[in-house]
Parts: structure tokens; sequence; C-alpha cells
């Protein structure tokens, strides 16, 4: 999990607890170590009260760790308070002034810090250039659509040149196709500006689509740390094997009779086969014939629950590359036989505390 080679981090957290309440009650952050690198785009991905946002506001400043150190650019500030932190937050609901036009609410933090006002015009415009938003200086917030505001709230952030933008569930207030189309947005604005972004969300798609790396959390731990694609094709634990994305958990009984031996394992919707009970097995594959339960037509893909002729299920998803919905639906019921590439079972560990980078 080290930046060594690519310097100081811009955030290394030494073994941060936070306690609410008793010391009975469970900790909501329960000592994790965290790098982020200078420049990445990072996410902190976890369902509700998994301890992402908490871990969050204590790199603002804005809570205080029971226990632990944390580090911005190699200076300990556990003890600083928010406003001599070199970090700017960005929030879901944008927390903008109605009664200010754009480019004052974007000027406003230059303005409390008495910034000259020929560079606080300077910055304003450089500002809502890196949102896509000249020419919008003199609206309000109500005459903006919401994926606007947002891109206020984030160019508001970004003219005080922080080195480092915390961002919590920014996107949560949006529509969806709006979401998508921010995703790409912040992303491109993040790789523009160069400067490190900390994203807090629940939405897997969200971290997968913006993050150069991303950490897994769960129950005030961190289950797994790396890239996208790496978290998402080799998950270590079940919880993250089931959280980021879709995927068949097989233990127990049912992992001796479906693949021959004992242990936890996953095996990812879409890397399953569906075909004809006569279809013949490759040396290479596993297999498993059974009858499908159930059928769900999302548009682009189709996704089938297969009832196992040895017992439980196992869901498959596939591409629409030519069947319409009328033709999905009318395969329930449709005896078939699974098959998928040994290579493509994952081996789970059973409890592992923080999974490296």
């Amino acid at each position: 999990m080290g930046a060594t080679s690519h310097g100081v981090p811009a955030i290394r957290l030494e073994g941060i607890t936070k306690q609410f309440g008793g010391a009975s009650d469970a900790a909501a952050v329960a000592g994790i170590d965290l790098e982020v690198r200078d420049g990445e785009f990072f996410s902190l991905l976890g369902p509700s009260g998994s301890g992402k946002t908490t871990t969050l506001r204590m790199i603002a400043g804005f809570e205080r760790p029971t226990s632990g150190r944390i580090f911005l650019h190699g200076e300990d500030v556990t003890d600083l308070p928010p406003f001599d932190r070199d970090v700017n937050t960005v929030f879901q609901d944008y927390a903008l002034f109605p009664h200010m036009s754009v480019a004052e609410n974007v000027a406003y933090g230059l303005e409390v810090r008495h910034v000259p006002s020929s560079e606080r015009a300077v910055r304003v415009k450089d500002a809502l250039r890196m949102v896509r938003l000249e020419g919008y200086d003199s609206r309000r917030p109500a005459q903006l659509s919401g994926g606007q505001r947002q891109r206020v709230a984030l160019a508001r952030a970004l003219v005080n040149r922080p080195r480092v933008l915390l961002l919590d569930e920014p996107l949560g207030a949006l529509d969806l196709k709006l979401r998508e189309e921010m995703q790409i947005e912040l992303k491109a604005i993040q790789s523009e500006v160069g400067i490190t972004f900390i994203y807090v969300t629940h939405d897997q798609q969200e971290a997968l689509t913006m993050s150069d790396r991303l950490a897994v959390f769960n129950r005030g731990r961190i289950e797994q740390i790396g890239a996208p694609a790496e978290v998402y094709e080799h998950p270590l634990t079940a919880f993250v094997a089931g959280f980021v994305g879709s995927s068949n958990l097989i233990a127990a009984e049912a992992a001796q009779a479906l693949l021959g031996k004992a242990g936890r394992f996953a095996i990812r919707p879409e890397k399953i086969r569906l075909g004809e009970p006569t279809d013949k097995v490759g040396a290479d594959e596993h297999s498993a014939l059974g009858k499908i339960k159930t059928v769900v037509y999302l548009g682009a893909e189709t996704r089938f629950i297969i009832a196992l002729d040895m017992g439980g299920d196992l869901m498959v998803t596939q591409q629409n590359l030519k069947e319409s919905s009328m033709e999905a639906l009318s395969a329930q019921g449709r005896a078939v036989r699974l098959t998928w590439k040994r290579g493509h079972v994952l081996t789970l560990a059973d409890d592992p505390q923080v999974a490296p980078a």
C-alpha cells in the first residue's frame, strides 16, 4: 500500500479509529491504514454506516480521530482545525448562497481570505473555465440545473487551489442520466487540474468509472484496496465480491459439489455461459445443469436465475446483442447447461483485516 515510488503521499492515515458513544459501542472506524498518492482520484466506497464518510470528515478536520495520526503531504495535521489544512470539501447539498451570483459564490472563500479583487477576478474566471461554466458568472443558483449547481460548488472549492479536494457523495442528488454525465465530467476536470481527489460514494459504478484506485469499506474497516479492474476481477472477500458488482457466492457443500473443492468462492454472472443441456464441456471448464427459474429483462442485458439440478441457484447475465424482450422472457422454464472457465472461479479469503494495494 506504500507510495514510495510516487514520492510523499498526499494523504497517509496511520491506525485511525473513531469511537462515538461509549466504549462498548462498535467503532465507526476501526483502525485503518491508508495511503493516497499525490494527484490520484481515490474513492472510499462502501454501504451506509461503513465508515467512509467518517474517514473523510477526519481528513477534513471536522472530526478528530479517537486514536491514530493523519498526514497531509508528510505533515502531521491530526490536531489542526479544518481551516489550517490545505484541503477543501464539496458536499452533496452544494451549500450555495441563493442571493449571490455564480461568480460571487465562487469568490466568497477568496474574499474571506482577503485576496485582492484583481486576483479574485482572474481566479474565479479560471475556476469557472475548469468546470465548463464560462459565461455563467451573473446567474443565480436558482437559474441553474442540478449539474450546473454541482459544478459551481466544485469551482468554489477549486478556486482556493487546495492540494487535496474531498468530495462527499457530491452527485447523490442528481438523476441517473445526469449523474453518469457528471462522472465523466468530474474525472476529466480532475485530470486537468491534477489535484488529489478523495471521493466518498456508495455507488459502485461511480467508483469503478472515475477512480484510479479505491478502498472498499465494511463495518469500519477496509477490506480491499486496488485499481477498479483489480478489485472487480479479483475480489478478496465475500463482501467485496457481493458489493462491487454482482457475484455468485459458493461455499461449503455447494463448493464441493459444484467445483470439486472446499472453500469460499465467487463466480461473476457475466462469466457464465448459458447453453443447451447437450453442449460439450471443455477440459478447462466447470459445468452444471438446471432450469431457468426467473428472467429479468434489463434492456442492454438479461439476468437469469437458474435452479440447479443439484440444488441451489446461480445467476447469469447475458448481453442482448440480438435478443428481444419477448425472446428473453420466453426462456423461462427451459432446461440449460451452464459452463464457465475454471480460471474465472475466484477464491475468497475468510476474514482479512485489510488487503494490500
